[in-house]
């Protein structure tokens, strides 16, 4: 009787990827952390989807989990990005006004 080989899972490198550059935003690198991290969890999300079913990929939850840590440190980028503009424009342009 013979058996078929046991299924190795792999875990998908642009996952551990998107990951590790989602943490990295949140401590070395804000913006370019971030957008190495969704880009990769984009690209390991679909990696993932389109693997063959005799070679099962993993690591969906790593590349969610980059692409949120990603996201929260650009939507948070681009609001003190906004802030600071607004408060150049706005809050030193009335000190000159008076």
């Amino acid at each position: 009787m013979s058996y078929p080989p046991p299924q190795r899972n792999t875990t998908s490198s642009l996952a551990i990827v998107s990951l590790v550059f989602g943490v990295l935003a949140w401590v070395m690198l804000p913006f370019v952390g971030a957008l190495v991290a969704v880009i990769c969890g984009h690209l390991a999300r679909g990696e993932i989807r389109r693997a063959p079913v005799d070679q099962r990929l993993e690591g969906d939850g790593m590349a969610v989990a980059g692409l949120v840590l990603g996201y929260v440190q650009l939507t948070l980028s681009v609001l003190l990005v906004v802030f600071v503009i607004v408060m150049l424009v706005f809050g030193f342009g009335f000190a000159h006004w008076h």
